[in-house]
């Protein structure tokens, strides 16, 4: 178990380095994978709640970094108004919640049902987007949702969702070699059948 750990901090970490070259995509809002969130999501139903915490906060520390070492306020593409005091750290908390939400179906995932995991991880991200949206317009003091914006978040979940698969095929592939059951529940209910 602590092996597997281990290298899904080392996924997370990679996915830091990777999500630097996703392109996004200009004719669909602007939206982008959101590579980072969305191995942390699978990661997270997979992991133990006190390793799952650390992963968010690792998760979260390094993403307010990635969002600092920007221009002031984060990035320009992402960001077309600049934040003047959003607080570092609050990534760890919105991390953390979406953390929860997954493992809230754990138990589901343990019976080997990961498609519903691979599904939630989409909704999470559109939530997580909506929640680090309105934290912003509160900070600036103008709520104000246009449909451009709407419609970035709803295809940024969508194409994050459609790598969802990827990433859970990698993470049984990581288990299996680590010698890791994610899912034990699936593999005593095989066994009874045979």
């Amino acid at each position: 178990m602590i092996r597997y750990t281990f290298i899904t901090i080392l996924l997370l970490l990679a996915s830091f380095v990777a999500q630097q070259f996703m392109p996004s995509f200009a004719e669909l809002y602007q939206s982008r994978i959101l590579l980072v969130q969305l191995v942390f999501l699978c990661t997270a139903v997979t992991l133990q709640q006190p390793a799952m915490l650390i992963l968010a906060f690792i998760g979260g520390l390094f993403w307010d970094a990635h969002c600092a070492l920007g221009p002031h306020g984060g990035s320009p593409e992402v960001y077309t108004q600049q934040v003047e005091s959003l607080h570092f750290g609050y990534s760890i908390l919105l991390f953390g919640a979406m953390g929860l939400l997954m493992q809230g179906i754990q138990p589901l995932f343990r019976q080997g049902k990961w498609r519903l995991s691979a599904l939630l991880s989409g909704i999470v991200i559109f939530l997580y987007l909506t929640v680090e949206y309105l934290i912003i317009t509160f900070v600036r003091g103008d709520f104000t949702l246009s449909k451009a914006t709407l419609l970035q978040m709803g295809f940024t979940s969508l194409l994050t969702l459609i790598f969802s698969p990827f990433v859970f095929g990698l993470l049984f592939w990581i288990a299996k070699a680590c010698g890791h059951p994610i899912y034990p529940q699936a593999g005593r209910n095989r066994r009874r059948i045979h």
